[in-house]
């Protein structure tokens, strides 16, 4: 398993078993520039993109997963840039609203109101709280989509259902 080619990434983080935790996915982006001019990634924003993409439920990522993380990170930094206009390293509720939109969702302005109260500093949303709300918003959805059998809108959780599928956002 090799990570060439991957700018900062590990040649074999994790003990040489090719697996990758939050501290080292941290350590990773940060070393590859990947946030560029915004600051690095905070460890729980690592946490996040790794149960998003955490399939056996280790709490680590394999090469695979590390690979598909790096391309819905690229793809994320250009939305958030053409999101950002002025260019000031933040968004705003408009242009995060416009953004989620924009990524297929249709959310009520009361919904939209909760996330970018969530998800910013003094209503400003920095990229690193870009991507947790976008990794808590598609890891939403999966739960919700796979629980709505006929697509209606409509699930039913039982609570403990409820509590494991929230958990592991």
């Amino acid at each position: 398993m090799s990570y060439a080619g991957y700018p900062g990434a590990p040649g074999g983080y994790g003990g040489g078993d090719g697996q990758i935790d939050a501290e080292e996915l941290q350590r990773c982006l940060t070393q590859a520039n990947f946030s560029g001019g915004y600051k690095p990634f905070n460890l729980e924003t690592c946490r996040l993109m790794i149960s998003m993409l955490d399939r056996d439920m280790s709490c680590t990522m394999g090469f695979n997963e590390f690979k598909e993380l790096w391309s819905i990170l690229h793809a994320w930094k250009q939305h958030f840039m053409s999101m950002d206009r002025d260019r000031s390293g933040t968004i705003d509720h408009t242009e995060m609203q416009q953004a989620v939109a924009s990524m297929g969702y249709r959310l009520s302005p009361q919904a939209m109101t909760a996330i970018v109260k969530r998800c910013s500093t003094q209503g400003k949303i920095t990229f690193d709280d870009y991507v947790a709300c976008c990794v808590k918003i598609r890891a939403l959805t999966d739960v919700f989509r796979r629980r709505d059998q006929s697509q209606q809108g409509v699930a039913s959780f039982s609570y403990d259902d409820f509590i494991q599928s929230t958990m592991t956002i």
